[in-house]
């Protein structure tokens, strides 16, 4: 037995046998109040014998004469299923000639040489056991002779002239007749003396079989069975008697009684024959219970009279005959209680004035209190017609007004006591709207204004809606809606409708409607266009079960063509005032077929369309009722879901009214277990959309199926579908949580799936709770934002971005189903590495003089990491704004401010400014200042030019015309061409390979793609060759500034360190040597300008 159930269960699927558990089972529920006991359980194993060896000589028959194949199965628990097919294992044609009786027997009413064959075989399926067994083949042999002689019909079964059948009440009565004869026989039945039961008769197996389902006493009578064919007839009765098992009349019920009190237990049940009644005690019989003399029984009643206490137990009625017993227990309970109220306390209730109002007050005690109401804290007991007092302790004000509003006093008391409590009624004035929308006229493109003024309870707030043709209105500018009125702006043709002013409060609800018609501007004053008048005359023909059709004649088309005619109908069996589009026509068709559902009651009526609007409707037709039918259809949607983890919630979407084609619309509702080998459970249920399976496994897959009926049958065989019980929230978190950090923002985290068995639901997927805990830099912690990433389906792995550099964090991993989420992983710390820091927060410049500047700057927001430097670029702009060399200063972390000295005077300055961690540099700030101008020096003479860290000195002065300068260039010049010389001999040697360099010396220098070891003029030379540059070392041709760790470099851009371009894009990494590394900055010591640097300076 399961722990705290009263559920037995047997197992045998470990072992044991099912025959050892044959027998009769009964429950019996015990406390000290009393016992009940269930109805008898019968178990009994399920059997499928095999078929007895027998041996089947082959059936030589002559042509026209009949023929019975027997079947014989062996009797199973349950009755097998019988079938005939042949050795291809296909189903043996039936007809009127040859058909199947109920006791699986194989009919020939005349054989035809076509029956001859080796292979009839009768299978007989045990259901319970899904087994199937086989009959050897019988041979069937069919010799002619001619001439073939006719036969008069002759019954093959049942046989004689009567006969005698009983069925149970409620039951299937099947009563079969099979004849012989040729030409073969038809059958017909009757029932002597009466009709056989409408909407309760079937024929089956071509009318040889009569099926009337449910049957009563009132179908007991002779039923004959008629053969007929051109030679004759035969006939057969069967005389039939309805049994019944016991039914109840009136069960007894539960009966609570307080010590004194009298009462009685009534046990009626009907049945033939008639059923003998038997009381128990506790489950004792009652003759053999312990006495009390309260207690009197009379045949079908127990009367109590003057019960104590002691009398309090449970009480079992048994009726039985011959065919079944029906078992009810009831519970005498003896009790003593004071009177309880269970309605709140000054529990709050407001009505509309003019409406009922329902003041509570639900009682209990023992014996049953007294009831009374009062009105105000000293009012007077309530009577009068005015109210109107319920069974349950309610109070009822059929017309509730102004005046009633106040406190209500419930007082419930009885000999042990007496208990009361206050509820108020406050009564409101009604919502009116006291000015109406009214039918307006317009003109296209005009204007139009709707009023709705409302009058309403002041303690109440209204709510105000417009719609248009019982729709919301249309998202249109156009549309202006007021406190009381509703605009349209611009109207056109499509605004034509009704439109509805909807007023709602908390207590009542009113509404009012009118109809605009949109009409286009007349062309001429004598031309009136309108909507078409009603069509009148329509007249319903050629009536039919599924169709019937509708004339009618057009009303005037007030100068405007109809375009087409709606057709509605009303349905006055299931909706009656409510109209239904059918279909509509063309203008110039008047007639149409319409298609008709059973069991409606239908009225038409006609609308007429142009293009002004729609006409009123004509007049409605004739009625005309469809017969009813089985539901040609079943509910659609259904759906299996659980609401809770041991419940499964079959819902589906219910036939409308002219659907169910026939009274008694109802639903049979089937659900199993799938891939478990269960029988399908099923109930019948009417108004329902909606039944909840109660006491399923969590989470487990069902097959579902809902099937329509109504007083005539069923409808087709429904489709299956598959839901799951209710979830549950998961049981496990996921394990083995391991994270990779790929980079500083970036980290993968991995996981193991957690097993689907311990999800309880659909997987979803999981997510992923991440916080950061402190920065590595700044060692504080803050206030912790978790994040969550979620990973849709059976993913165990993510990718975790946009993380902050140089910080630790947590994170922990859950599994997430359509219940909720799982617990958590343990909580996995992990660390991301430095990054680039952001840009210096604030560059400032001040305190400028003829030759330095002083400059200030704030440490990063972000550092991202461990500053190391910070690297400052500057370069003067002259008055034609090209940029000059760029010098480059590295500053240690701790610094937060630099004087530059040695500038020039009176020059603008631009200067870039950014961070470095070990990882790189960040993004820099620009400024721009000039040194102050020296008004007694208009001259000056070439300084000389500092190289990294240190300022340039020179100042700048008119020279070009100077001689010097002119021999100086002449120089250079030759300087040059040698080295041009120098350098084509050197490459027809080999080892040295051109590169066309050409940089645009007023290209802002963030974005000119210097490289540091670039020092040689336009080739790139073996390793030999490779040597650390002087800082300050320029490209000679064209003014180009060298630009040192830049942010933008190429090479950050490329696939690898050692990637180079050229200044053209072109790719020539594989041809250079290793980069070699630079040396160490600082400020060293500049070397003396060269002559190029000095032409670059002053050109």
């Amino acid at each position: 037995m399961k722990p705290n159930s009263g559920t037995l269960v047997i197992n045998i699927m470990n072992g044991g046998k099912a025959e050892a558990y044959e027998g009769v089972y009964q429950c019996t529920a015990r406390n000290e109040r009393g016992a009940a006991i269930s109805n008898n359980i019968v178990i009994r194993p399920s059997r499928s014998p095999l078929w007895t060896k027998e041996k089947l000589e082959p059936n030589q028959v002559r042509e026209g004469d009949s023929l019975v194949l027997h079947c014989r199965p062996p009797v199973g628990l349950p009755p097998p299923i019988i079938f005939w097919m042949d050795n291809a294992f296909q189903r043996l044609p039936q007809s009127e000639r040859v058909s199947q009786g109920l006791n699986g027997d194989l009919y020939f009413s005349n054989v035809q040489p076509e029956d001859t064959r080796e292979d009839y075989i009768c299978y007989a399926r045990f259901n319970h056991t899904q087994t199937i067994q086989q009959k050897q083949p019988i041979s069937v042999k069919v010799f002619s002779t001619k001439p073939v002689t006719e036969r008069q019909p002759i019954l093959l079964t049942p046989t004689g002239s009567t006969s005698t059948k009983v069925e149970l009440r409620g039951n299937v009565l099947l009563l079969e007749c099979i004849a012989a004869g040729l030409p073969t026989p038809v059958i017909h039945w009757i029932k002597e003396g009466g009709e056989l039961p409408a909407n309760r008769t079937f024929f089956e197996n071509f009318k040889k079989t009569l099926k009337i389902i449910d049957v009563s006493e009132a179908d007991s009578g002779n039923y004959k069975c008629i053969a007929r064919n051109i030679l004759g007839s035969a006939h057969h009765v069967i005389s039939v008697t309805v049994k019944a098992a016991p039914y109840w009349i009136t069960a007894p019920r539960n009966l609570v009684l307080s010590p004194g009190e009298d009462g009685t237990l009534i046990c009626r049940a009907n049945g033939n024959p008639k059923p003998n009644i038997s009381w128990l005690a506790n489950g004792v019989p009652i003759a053999i219970a312990p006495e009390d003399p309260s207690r009197k029984v009379d045949g079908d009643t127990i009367i109590f009279s003057h019960v104590q206490e002691r009398s309090s137990a449970v009480y079992q009625c048994n009726a039985s005959n011959e065919y079944g017993y029906l078992l009810a227990n009831a519970f005498v309970n003896v009790l003593a209680e004071p009177p309880r109220i269970l309605t709140p306390a000054n529990k709050l209730y407001q009505v509309i004035s003019d409406s009922p109002a329902l003041l509570d007050c639900a009682y209990f005690g023992s014996p049953k209190p007294e009831i009374e109401w009062f009105k105000g804290v000293k009012g007077s007991i309530l009577r009068g017609s005015e109210y109107v007092f319920h069974d349950n302790g309610t109070l009822e004000i059929p017309v509730a007004q102004k005046d009633s509003t106040g406190t209500y006093t419930c007082v419930a008391r009885n000999e042990l006591g007496k208990v009361q409590n206050e509820v108020q009624l406050e009564v409101k004035d009604p919502t009116m709207i006291i000015k109406q929308p009214e039918y307006k006229v317009i003109q296209r493109y005009g204007q139009v204004s709707f009023e709705c003024i409302i009058k309403h309870d002041s303690t109440l707030l209204p709510t105000v809606i417009w719609l248009k043709d019982n729709d919301e209105l249309p998202d249109d500018e156009r549309f202006l809606v007021g406190k009381d009125n509703l605009t349209i702006m611009n109207v056109t043709d499509k605004d034509d409708g009704t439109y509805t002013c909807i007023v709602n409060t908390t207590l009542d609800s009113v509404s009012a409607s009118a109809v605009l018609t949109v009409v286009a501007a007349p062309p001429t004053p004598a031309i009136i266009y309108a909507r078409p008048n009603p069509p009148f005359d329509l007249e319903l023909t050629g009536q039919l079960e599924r169709s019937v059709e509708l004339s009618w004649i057009p009303g005037d088309e007030n100068n405007s063509p109809i375009t087409n005619f709606v057709i509605e109908y009303e349905d006055g069996l299931h909706e009656p005032g409510v109209w239904h589009y059918q279909t509509e026509v063309p203008g110039t068709q008047t007639t149409v077929q319409l298609k008709l559902s059973p069991y409606v009651n239908y009225s038409f009526r006609v609308i007429a369309v142009n293009e002004i609007g729609r006409s009123q409707p004509s007049e409605p037709s004739e009625q005309y009722l469809t017969k009813s039918a089985n539901p040609d259809e079943n509910p659609s949607n259904v759906q299996g879901i659980g609401s809770e983890p041991d419940n499964l919630v079959i819902t589906w979407e219910s036939l409308k009214g002219f659907q169910s084609n026939g009274p008694g619309l109802q639903y049979k509702v089937s659900w199993r277990q799938k891939d478990v080998d269960d029988e399908w459970t099923s109930v019948i249920v009417a108004n329902v959309s909606k039944y909840i399976v109660s006491g399923t496994p969590t989470f487990v897959p069902y097959e579902i199926k809902v099937q329509a009926l109504n007083d005539l049958g069923y409808a087709p065989e429904p489709s299956e579908v598959i839901g799951h019980s209710g979830e549950d929230l998961p049981m496990v978190a996921p394990g083995n949580v391991q994270v990779h950090v790929i980079n500083s923002t970036l980290a993968k985290v991995h996981w193991d799936p957690v097993p689907l068995k311990t999800v309880r639901g659909h997987l979803q997927g999981y997510k992923v709770y991440y916080w950061k805990v402190q920065s590595l830099s700044r060692r504080s912690r803050r206030h912790v934002e978790k994040k969550i990433l979620t990973f849709r389906g059976n993913k165990t792995f993510g990718m975790l971005p946009g993380l902050e550099p140089y910080s630790s964090y947590k994170l922990n991993v859950r599994v997430v189903n359509g219940k909720g989420e799982g617990p958590a992983s343990p909580d996995k710390v992990f660390k991301t590495p430095e990054g680039v820091p952001s840009s210096p927060s604030f560059l400032k410049i001040t305190n400028p003089t003829l030759d330095s500047l002083t400059l200030e700057w704030g440490s990063p927001t972000h550092p991202n990491g461990v500053l190391t430097s910070y690297i400052l670029k500057f370069q003067p702009i002259n008055n034609t704004h090209e940029l000059g060399p760029l010098v480059e200063i590295r500053i240690p972390a701790n610094e937060s401010s630099l004087i530059l000295k040695n500038l020039n005077y009176s020059t603008r300055y631009k200067f870039y400014f950014n961070a470095q961690t070990s990882v790189g540099s960040g993004n820099q700030i620009t400024e721009e200042a000039v040194t102050i101008m020296d008004e007694g020096k208009m001259a000056g003479i070439l300084r000389p030019a500092v190289g990294a860290g240190k300022a340039m000195a020179s100042r700048q002065v008119d020279i070009a015309t100077q001689g010097w300068f002119i021999g100086l260039m002449c120089a250079v010049a030759l300087l040059i061409l040698i080295l041009l010389i120098v350098c084509f001999i050197r490459r027809n040697k080999g080892g040295k390979y051109p590169v066309k360099e050409k940089e645009d010396a007023h290209a802002d220098p963030e974005i000119q793609p210097m490289k540091e070891d670039d020092g040689t003029f336009g080739e790139y030379s073996d390793a030999e060759d490779h040597k650390p540059l002087k800082k300050g070392s320029r490209t000679p041709s064209d003014r180009t500034v060298k630009k040192e760790d830049s942010d933008d470099s190429l090479v950050d851009y490329g696939e690898g360190v050692n990637g180079q371009f050229n200044e053209d894009g072109s790719f020539i990494g594989q041809y250079s040597g290793k980069k070699e590394k630079e040396p160490a900055e600082g400020n060293e010591s500049s070397e003396a300008p060269s002559p190029v640097n000095a032409m670059n300076s002053f050109v």
